[in-house]
């Protein structure tokens, strides 16, 4: 049986983690001093852990889009909760987050 890497079980357990807080009703979750400023640092964060997962640029540009497509999935779903709805500047505060990486992915993918 092999163990799962480090950078996996990270990954796993930050989407867990922000998936949980954006799924979960307003009233329920503590007021957040910056919410852009969350979402931004959240998938800052996704998007570094996936430079240490993907082997290749091309791979590293896949686990972007996925986040990409996340993210909206994650906004899209909130539209049917109670005290949530579908934010366009939550989807470019999470698309910074992944274009930042992004433009220094070809070094961080490559150094190992």
């Amino acid at each position: 049986m092999e163990i799962m890497s480090w950078p996996l079980a990270a990954f796993a357990f930050f989407v867990a983690g922000i998936s949980v807080g954006c799924l979960t009703p307003a009233r329920l979750l503590p007021r957040l001093p910056n919410d852009k400023l969350m979402h931004f640092l959240a998938y800052l964060v996704l998007s570094l852990i996936a430079t240490r997962i993907a082997s290749s640029l091309n791979e590293f540009l896949c686990w972007a889009i996925g986040l990409f497509c996340l993210g909206v999935f994650i906004e899209f779903l909130q539209d049917f909760l109670p005290d949530r709805k579908f934010c366009w500047k939550d989807v470019g505060a999470n698309t910074a987050g992944i274009v930042l990486i992004a433009l220094f992915s070809p070094h961080l993918v490559l150094i190992r």
